[in-house]
C-alpha cells in the first residue's frame, strides 16, 4: 500500500507542478518584471538587477520563516492564477462552441455564410471549367495538374472557413455540427442523443483516444485563457503583447487539431460500435449483418430521446 500511495503521490504532485504551478508562476514573473519595468524601460536588464537586489538586501528575507512563507505565498498565488486560467478556458470552450443565437453572433454566421459561398462559387467554377486532358483508368477523367491544384487549393481556403455551410459563428463549432449532420444522414440517428450511450460501451482504447482529443482542446483553450492574461499585461509591459501573440496563434492551431481529431474520433465511433449499440437496446438482433439502417437509427434516436 505505501509504495501505491508514494506513486499516486508522486503522480498527483507532478500534475500540480505541470498543469497548475509552472504556468502560473511563468504568468507571475512576467507579471513582475513588467510591472517592474514598464513602457519606458522594457529591456533595462540592469533596472531590473539593481530591483532583485535590492529586494534580496532586506533584511527579513534572511530568515527562514519568512522565506519559506514568502515561497508558499508564489506557489499558491501560482496556483490560484492557473485556477483563474482553468475557469476561463472552459469559458472559451463554450465561446468557441456556441450556437450563437445574440445579434453579434448571429451577424457573425452571417458573414461566414457570404465568405464560405464566395468561396464554394471559386470552387465550382474552377471544377467546370477544368478542362479533361483525357481519359485514366477505370474510367476517371484525367485533368491538368496545375488545374488540380488550384481546385485543391480553393476547397482548402473554402474548408477553413467552414466543412459545410455555417451555421454557427466559429468554425469549431461547425465542425462537431458537420459531424453530427453526417452521422445523421448516414444513419438518421440524433448524435446527440446517441453520444452517452455509445460512450458506456466503448472499449478503453476508443475511450483514450476521444479523451486525449479532449484534453487536448480543453488545453488549448486554457492556453487562449493565458493569451488574454498577457494581453491585459500588455498595457503596462508592451513586450507581453508579443507572448500574448504567441500564445493565441498557438492556442488556435492546436485547437484546430484538436478538435478535428475528436470530430473524426466521434464520427468513427459511431460507425464501428452504432451496431453494437442498436443490439444491447434490442432493436437489432445479435446475428443480424449489414451496416447500421437508417430505420435502426430512428428507432434508436425516438428511444433516446424517450418522446420529447
Amino acid at each position: 500500500m505505501n509504495p501505491l500511495l508514494a506513486t499516486l503521490g508522486g503522480r498527483l504532485t507532478e500534475r500540480w507542478l505541470n498543469l497548475l504551478v509552472l504556468p502560473g508562476a511563468l504568468f507571475l514573473a512576467a507579471t513582475a518584471v513588467g510591472t517592474t519595468l514598464g513602457h519606458r524601460h522594457w529591456h533595462d536588464i540592469d533596472r531590473l538587477r539593481s530591483t532583485l537586489d535590492d529586494l534580496a538586501a532586506r533584511p527579513a528575507l534572511d530568515r527562514t520563516g519568512t522565506a519559506a512563507l514568502l515561497v508558499a505565498l508564489v506557489l499558491l498565488t501560482a496556483t490560484a492564477a492557473s485556477l483563474v486560467a482553468q475557469f476561463l478556458g472552459g469559458a472559451v470552450e463554450q465561446y468557441w462552441l456556441r450556437f450563437g443565437r445574440d445579434p453579434l453572433s448571429r451577424v457573425r454566421t452571417a458573414r461566414r455564410v457570404r465568405r464560405w459561398k464566395a468561396r464554394d462559387t471559386e470552387v465550382e467554377a474552377a471544377v467546370a471549367h477544368a478542362g479533361p486532358t483525357g481519359a485514366a483508368a477505370h474510367g476517371a477523367v484525367a485533368i491538368p495538374r496545375r488545374t488540380w491544384e488550384r481546385i485543391q487549393a480553393l476547397t482548402e481556403a473554402r474548408d477553413r472557413i467552414a466543412p459545410r455551410e455555417p451555421t454557427r459563428p466559429t468554425w469549431y463549432g461547425d465542425r462537431m455540427q458537420a459531424t453530427a449532420d453526417r452521422v445523421e444522414a448516414a444513419y438518421g440517428v440524433d448524435l446527440a442523443a446517441l453520444w452517452p450511450r455509445l460512450w458506456l460501451i466503448l472499449p478503453e482504447p476508443a475511450v483514450g483516444q476521444i479523451q486525449s482529443a479532449r484534453d487536448s482542446f480543453s488545453a488549448a483553450a486554457r492556453l487562449a485563457a493565458w493569451a488574454a492574461g498577457y494581453a491585459l499585461l500588455a498595457c503596462w509591459w508592451w513586450p507581453a503583447g508579443l507572448i500574448a501573440a504567441g500564445c493565441a496563434a498557438v492556442a488556435r492551431s492546436r485547437a484546430r487539431t484538436a478538435l478535428e481529431a475528436l470530430a473524426g474520433l466521434v464520427e468513427a465511433a459511431v460507425d464501428v460500435h452504432g451496431r453494437e449499440l442498436a443490439t444491447r437496446v434490442g432493436l437489432i438482433a445479435p446475428d443480424a449483418t449489414g451496416l447500421l439502417a437508417r430505420d435502426t437509427g430512428d428507432g434508436m434516436s425516438e428511444v433516446f430521446r424517450k418522446a420529447e
